[in-house]
């Protein structure tokens, strides 16, 4: 088994259990992101407050809505990334021990060669990937109509929050009426609605890769040094270096991933002009317009706790996974060389 394809499937594996644990979260960031309140007219709820909002007038499977294809969405990702990854930074560092051959470097693949390596890996999965996110996003802004309303309840008990969550019209309720309400709203092309800002974000993991490998080599030639003949990082520093390395890229790219989410949650096609976004640009424009910046980093706060959990879940599980195959297969390799060995 090549190396390039243990880590496309321990990354997928480590991109699912992390995405059951933070999911919750997730669901919760993409409302706060796509909710669109130019004359900010609605009080503003807290991430835990909001989570008992849904579980309170939805219940608790809506905090898990989409999940399906978003597992089928992370497990696409992660793997496609990482075998892709695995892939050319290979190329990489065969080039880079060519370079040292020739005496030109020290053999090792460099920051900006990392960050390259990284991009080009995105680019392939955001290309292959994106409709099923498209999916996903439409199914997590689904709000359900409250079922706990009674009939007979007087119109002057009850609160604006509850008129607002009875009054939204639900959108469908399954994967196969999300694809079809996609395809009747921008044909194909709709299933690759904020490609254009998602290709920028693949600056995001760019980021996160370098920050992680540029702090794993540094922690590993400690290590080293201090430990002649162990370089070897535990389960919990690869976590904490996970952690550390998601969050430095999510600051930088979160606005970005509010558009995004603003294009492919269901468009506005009737009323205010002000929520109708008819691409990238308009739709950065009409934020700036009505919203100010602050509408950049809408839930920015769930989801770094979101998405530096999942990070830092994910580099562990990943890394573990790898080393148990590559454990594996040493084994397999160790005693087969005995069995054929003569006596």
């Amino acid at each position: 088994m090549s190396d390039a394809l243990i880590n496309g499937l321990a990354g997928a594996g480590g991109g699912i259990i992390a995405q059951l644990i933070t999911y919750p979260l997730q669901t919760v960031n993409t409302r706060q992101q796509t909710d669109r309140d130019p004359k900010k007219t609605k009080r503003k709820l807290g991430t835990i407050e909001q989570m008992c909002q849904v579980v309170k007038y939805e219940g608790w499977e809506r905090l898990y809505g989409g999940l399906t294809p978003s597992l089928v969405g992370t497990a696409a990702s992660q793997g496609v990334y990482y075998y892709f990854y695995q892939v050319f930074r290979n190329k990489a560092e065969a080039v880079a021990l060519k370079r040292f051959n020739k005496g030109n470097g020290d053999g090792t693949v460099g920051m900006f060669s990392s960050l390259l390596v990284a991009a080009i890996s995105g680019c392939v999965n955001v290309m292959m990937t994106n409709p099923i996110w498209v999916v996903v996003t439409r199914m997590q802004t689904y709000r359900k109509a409250s079922t706990k309303e009674k009939p007979t309840r007087s119109l002057s008990n009850i609160s604006e929050d509850d008129v607002q969550i009875s009054a939204v019209e639900p959108p469908p309720f399954g994967t196969g009426h999300a694809v079809q309400e996609v395809y009747d709203e921008a044909g194909i092309l709709g299933f690759w609605k904020g490609v254009f800002p998602t290709l920028i974000m693949v600056s995001n993991p760019s980021i996160q890769f370098m920050l992680y490998e540029t702090l794993l080599k540094k922690l590993k030639a400690r290590r080293a040094l201090s430990v002649k003949g162990n370089s070897g990082v535990t389960a919990l520093e690869v976590f904490l270096l996970g952690a550390v390395a998601k969050l430095g890229a999510t600051v930088v790219t979160y606005p970005l991933l509010v558009v995004k989410s603003r294009l492919q949650a269901r468009q506005v096609t009737d009323g205010d002009k002000k929520l109708q976004y008819k691409g990238t640009l308009d739709a950065i424009l009409k934020m700036i317009r009505y919203e100010g910046f602050y509408g950049f980093y809408k839930g920015m706060s769930t989801k770094i706790v979101q998405s530096v959990l999942a990070a830092a879940v994910l580099f562990m599980i990943k890394e573990e996974l790898v080393k148990g195959a590559r454990a594996l297969l040493t084994s397999n390799v160790v005693s087969i060389n005995k069995v054929k060995r003569p006596p």
